[in-house]
């Protein structure tokens, strides 16, 4: 990820011109034209020498607190000297600059994370996070990175406790908004603004690394949330615009509460537009590509509440999708993904989706036809077939109108029933592919098949492609109970050729009808479970019963 960069400019006196002071080790300072070379060279020669002498000093308690004292000190004496000298800046710029040093000093902390609670102690805090809100922006640009650096996760992995500590003290004293309201004055045309911002940012991360309950806190106390949809908006891809397309994801993944507040946020229609973007064409650049990925994953995470899956059919965000498959760009499979989000149980996705030509498309993509080469080099070999299924199995299990719900089954009786064909061909495979796993966990020694909980079976089974089965089933299930002849006579064709009945998929069925939770709601389940004893009931009439492959009727 491009950072933007970290070079910081010159500091200014109190005329506007840049000052000719240069901060040197241990304190020395050197105007330009004060003194001669060989007056230099001994003063720096001397201060070496003493450091020498003394050598590195340990970061302990006891040097925490002297640089504590010494940073206190400096925070009184530039609120002294601006409240004394309000009217003439040149009066109180040196304190700014020796408060300014104080600062950068405190990112040595980061290297000793187990001080944190010392440092929380010292009461340090309120006075570093109230420095984020000081009129000149370089002391708190500095103070953004010095809170970045603290927060690290990479510096925290072995001392979680302690960043705990400091991660609760800085929220405590509001630093999730004084962060935010900081990012409403910085300038992002300046470099040394620009990378404020990704400090920020990145402090919003490490926080939400450290704490995840701060990622519903940032979006309840502040106005970040819309300052990230606004940094969407416009303007080329840069690191702060893909950075915060990162920071969005963070903040959606696994929070309904985020994912319904960006909602009613309009936020769906923003990120659309955003997506838009890129309808034909693809990414020009490493940082457009990953985010329009970190878009598309924002989406689909937008899209778990009922209620926002209706606004995207609202900004038709459906035919949007399409648009995106056709094209065959980059974006694809993202659609693709997008898609099944929307339309799992939700009828009027579904609805939409056949009404606006969706089906010629899918049943291609179903088909393997004419897919794109995919250029992620993370993405599955069958993750189009996997959508793909379960789009169908959406379709089929949530259109509402009987006509639209014959448009999607007369697809598999169209060109001698080869969408049938492509159906058994994909569910021989999956089957294969968990009867495989099945074996293996039949063969591990029997203390370790002791250790195996149910649930871990059936986890792992769903990890070997158990629910696209399970979906395979639903579909074979809902053409079977259409009691369409050709269709019916198909299936049979098949599994017989395969040395099977249609008791291997009322077996798949049973387990998916068993396993249905109640994450949903109880009504739910059972309207779920109806639909599949249904299709349970209707693979067991008593002529199957007497004639398993149904080859009396065929022959």
């Amino acid at each position: 990820m491009a950072e933007p960069s970290r070079k910081r400019p010159s500091r200014f006196d109190a005329d506007g011109e840049r000052s000719t002071t240069r901060a040197r080790p241990n304190g020395i300072e050197l105007s330009n034209g004060a003194h001669g070379e060989d007056d230099v060279d001994m003063a720096l020669l001397e201060a070496a020498e003493k450091e020498a002498g003394q050598g590195v000093e340990t970061l302990d308690a006891r040097t925490l607190k002297r640089m504590v004292l010494s940073f206190e000190k400096r925070v009184t004496e530039n609120l002294e000297a601006r409240m004394k000298y309000a009217d003439a800046p040149e009066k109180f710029v040196g304190s700014e600059v020796d408060l300014d040093e104080e600062v950068k000093k405190l990112h040595a902390l980061s290297a000793a994370p187990e001080l944190y609670p010392e440092l929380v102690r010292l009461n340090v805090v309120p006075s570093l996070v109230g420095l984020l809100s000081h009129e000149n922006v370089d002391i708190s640009t500095d103070v953004i990175d010095v809170i970045k650096d603290l927060t690290d996760s990479d510096a925290l992995e072995e001392s979680s406790e302690e960043a705990q500590v400091l991660v609760d003290a800085l929220l405590d004293n509001n630093v999730l908004e004084l962060l935010t309201q900081n990012l409403s004055r910085l300038d992002e045309s300046s470099p040394d603004e620009a990378s404020a911002v990704y400090s920020t940012l990145g402090i919003v991360e490490n926080l939400v690394e450290v704490s995840p309950p701060v990622a519903e806190m940032v979006c309840e106390r502040t106005k970040l949330l819309a300052w990230l949809l606004n940094r969407l908006k416009g303007r080329e891809a840069d690191g702060n615009k893909l950075y915060s397309s990162e920071i969005l994801a963070i903040l959606m993944q696994e929070s309904s509460v985020n994912q319904k507040k960006l909602g009613q946020m309009n936020g769906i229609d923003v990120l659309l537009k955003a997506v838009a973007a890129f309808k034909s064409r693809d990414p020009r650049t490493t940082d457009e590509e990953e985010m329009l990925e970190n878009l598309y994953d924002v989406l689909c995470s937008v899209l778990l509440p009922d209620e926002n899956k209706e606004r995207f059919v609202a900004s038709e965000g459906v035919e949007l999708m399409i648009i995106v498959i056709r094209q065959k760009r980059q974006a694809y499979a993202s659609a693709f993904k997008t898609l099944d989000f929307a339309l799992t149980r939700c009828p009027t996705a579904c609805d939409r989706f056949v009404n606006v030509q969706g089906l010629k498309t899918l049943f291609a993509a179903f088909m393997a036809k004419g897919l794109p080469k995919s250029k992620k080099k993370d993405q599955s070999p069958d993750e189009i077939d996997e959508r793909a299924v379960s789009l169908i199995a959406s379709l089929l299990g949530n259109v509402t109108r009987g006509s639209l719900r014959d448009r999607i089954l007369s697809k598999f009786v169209e060109r001698e029933y080869e969408k049938v064909d492509r159906l058994m061909e994909l569910f021989i495979k999956y089957q294969g592919r968990v009867e495989e796993e099945e074996g293996r966990q039949q063969n591990l020694p029997a203390d370790l098949q002791e250790d195996l909980s149910d649930e871990e079976r059936y986890l792992a089974k769903l990890g070997a492609g158990l629910y696209t089965l399970q979906l395979l089933a639903l579909i074979a299930g809902s053409i079977w109970a259409t009691d369409h002849r050709g269709m019916r006579e198909r299936l049979l064709l098949l599994l017989h050729q395969q040395g099977l009945t249609l008791e291997v998929i009322r077996r798949v069925l049973q387990e998916y009808h068993d396993n249905i939770g109640d994450v949903e709601g109880q009504h739910e389940r059972d309207k779920r479970r109806s639909r599949v004893q249904r299709f349970m009931k209707a693979m067991t009439p008593k002529e199957l019963e007497q004639d398993p492959f149904g080859i009396s009727e065929l022959t």
